[in-house]
């Protein structure tokens, strides 16, 4: 893979966090998007007590949701 098709940031990620926990990523933008009112690390903390994920996992999977809130792109 070049270096300009390599994934970089919170998506890079993504392919782990799948095979480690068996949802896609859609499920979990899913489950970040449904906590409105709590700050980042609320949600992370959230994700790591309720769903058992590490804590880079949990902080990959909030920091791109949010920021696609940010952009518009989320659901």
């Amino acid at each position: 893979m070049s270096e300009a098709a390599k994934v970089k940031g919170p998506a890079s990620y993504f392919p782990s966090i799948e095979k480690t926990y068996g949802q896609p990523i859609a499920h979990w933008k899913t489950l970040v998007r449904g906590q409105s009112g709590m700050t980042h690390m609320q949600i992370v903390n959230w994700l790591k007590q309720e769903h058992a994920l590490g804590h880079g996992h949990a902080n990959a999977l909030v920091a791109d949701t949010l920021a696609e809130t940010k952009r518009g792109e989320g659901a």
